[in-house]
């Protein structure tokens, strides 16, 4: 942005569109998609939504060590039959997928698989298999990420507090494997007013005509 300044209002998405306005495509959508004006994000967990995890609606909650592991979580372990060992999740990561999912790493907009992808389906945690979002929950935020109101479910993913980078956000993280997806905003359509900014690196899609075949048919009645 031009002269260090932040505009104050980076809810009017199409006003800061234009470069002629200082900000760049890149450096509009980085704004946008990651770093939230303070008093917003103050407004947004003073003003909770119920799509929420243990550690927004519980003021006292601390995410565990785990939180921020580069293994899924502990607590699953080999039950869940998930990769614990590091050396196997770069095995079966590509390097992207593993700097992402695990190093908290951000994809470059509109160069990635989902952000402009409307097939219906569900998308997968990359890592364990979990249904974490579906295609009727996606919208076109315009920020070159795939973007969702809501997860498939309220226990598909943690949200937690996050200082990173001199921010602060909300990270959006999986329940069963610990991987990292992205944030979550409070500028998002109705019916939730929530925006989760995913990265595509983070999901694995499967189309409606394939749920069947990978035990998922549970969903089906979600597209008809």
């Amino acid at each position: 942005h031009r002269g260090g300044h932040v505009p104050a209002d980076l809810q009017d998405a199409d006003r800061y569109r234009i470069t002629e306005n200082g900000l760049s495509t890149w450096r509009y959508h980085s704004i946008v998609c990651n770093v939230y004006p303070f008093h917003l994000e103050n407004h947004f967990t003073q003003n909770l939504h119920p799509f929420m995890s243990e550690s927004r609606s519980n003021p006292s909650f601390e995410p565990s060590a785990s939180a921020s592991a580069t293994t899924p979580s502990a607590a699953c372990g080999d039950a869940c039959g998930l990769p614990v060992d590091d050396a196997e999740l770069r095995r079966i990561l590509t390097p992207e997928q593993y700097e992402i999912t695990r190093k908290n790493g951000t994809e470059r907009p509109f160069e990635n698989a989902f952000w402009n992808h409307k097939e219906p389906g569900i998308y997968l945690d990359v890592v364990s298999g979990e249904p974490l979002f579906a295609s009727i929950h996606k919208f076109n935020s315009g920020t070159g990420w795939p973007s969702f109101v809501q997860p498939i479910s309220s226990d598909a993913v943690i949200e937690r507090s996050d200082d990173s980078h001199g921010m602060q956000r909300i990270e959006v993280r999986s329940a069963r494997a610990n991987s990292h997806l992205g944030h979550v905003f409070p500028d998002g359509p109705e019916p939730t007013g929530l925006r989760y900014c995913i990265n595509s690196a983070s999901l694995r899609f499967v189309p409606v005509t394939d749920l069947k075949k990978e035990n998922l048919d549970r969903f089906l009645p979600l597209f008809s």
